[in-house]
């Protein structure tokens, strides 16, 4: 409840959410604003695109708990994002994450890391008309933390930001 009243009051309408059928523990929410010095800012204009869809359930443990977070739409390409949506950040899973995190510094970090990684809309025909599944995003994120945990993963260096 405190995340989604802490939400409402952002000024700067970075993020806007939706409960999903009145659940505080399944949220669609919308991030609005990418650096608007990005390519995928500059698809989000060309493709009329005004907002990232995003789907976050809760567990039972939260804020202990990191949430599941997948894209739904538009498609991306890059940008860290992957099969079904799944989304390849460290402070996703329970190792990377802190109770301290709240659900803006979350977006706010994956819209970072969408530029970072050159994330783009995809526009090639017949894939970008296909949804993104959440079975396909769980799958693809358990197997990215499993090889996550095995090899580690990779900290850019500290003069790329």
């Amino acid at each position: 409840m405190k995340e989604l009243a802490d939400i409402a009051r952002l000024s700067d309408r970075f993020i806007s959410v939706e409960l999903v059928d009145e659940s505080l523990f399944d949220w669609n929410v919308r991030l609005h604003q990418v650096d608007k010095d990005s390519v995928l800012w500059q698809d989000m204009k060309e493709t009329g695109t005004d907002c990232i869809l995003l789907n976050l359930t809760f567990p039972d443990n939260f804020p202990f708990g990191p949430p599941f977070m997948r894209v739904l739409s538009p498609r991306l390409e890059n940008g860290y994002v992957l099969d079904g949506g799944a989304i390849c950040m460290e402070l996703l899973t329970p190792r990377g994450w802190s109770s301290a995190y709240t659900v803006e510094a979350v977006m706010r970090q994956f819209a970072a890391s969408l530029v970072k990684g050159q994330g783009r809309i995809c526009r090639k025909a017949g894939k970008s008309k296909k949804s993104f599944s959440r079975k396909e995003a769980e799958a693809t994120f358990k197997s990215l933390v499993k090889t996550h945990e095995k090899y580690g993963w990779v900290t850019p260096p500290v003069s790329d930001g």
